[in-house]
């Protein structure tokens, strides 16, 4: 995990906290998760977090397209001992990938992207997930901007939006939890 985390500072990739990382590792268990899709795999820190609390058999499916946060995470997989058959790897955008995954066929989905990209990634993730699954949006806060009533840039505009969609959305059932850059915690109903 350390080395994973190291990683990603070289490449500009922030990891999730620890405590983070903790929480997602829970939900994930909670949920006894077999089908995990992560948006944004950074260098696989919050994939091993995943990992560590999805059911033995269980698969995440991680989309980033950028080659060197691929190589990083299969790094830390490689150190974690992951069994290859429980990752999948996509090497594309959201975009491209997420209108080809099944409709509620997912247990849990982390978003982990740009705030211009929220929009598109939070709608394809609602509707990926099974009756009883979470949605997990990291940095949901960004850092504190969305709650600074002077932040008024396109990137806080675009998040702002995207929760505010989220809390109006008759489907999920959300919670902000103030732990790094603020982690959203949404159940489908």
């Amino acid at each position: 995990m350390l080395r994973a985390r190291d990683r990603g500072a070289e490449l500009g990739a922030p990891a999730v906290t620890p405590a983070t990382g903790a929480l997602l590792r829970v939900t994930a268990a909670a949920v006894q998760a077999r089908a995990v899709v992560e948006i944004g795999t950074g260098s696989g820190v919050a994939s091993l977090w995943l990992l560590r609390g999805m059911a033995p058999d269980g698969v995440l499916t991680t989309i980033d397209p950028d080659a060197a946060h691929q190589r990083a995470a299969k790094a830390a997989f490689a150190e974690e001992g992951v069994p290859a058959p429980r990752t999948r790897m996509i090497a594309r955008t959201a975009s491209q990938v997420l209108p080809r995954l099944a409709d509620g066929a997912y247990d849990l989905v982390l978003v982990s992207t740009e705030p211009h990209e929220l929009g598109t990634c939070l709608d394809a993730a609602v509707r990926l997930l099974r009756p009883g699954g979470v949605l997990a949006l990291t940095d949901a806060l960004l850092g504190g901007r969305v709650t600074d009533a002077t932040a008024r840039d396109d990137a806080t505009h675009d998040a702002r939006r995207a929760l505010a969609a989220l809390r109006d959305d008759d489907r999920l059932v959300p919670a902000m939890v103030p732990l790094g850059g603020g982690l959203l915690l949404a159940v489908r109903r």
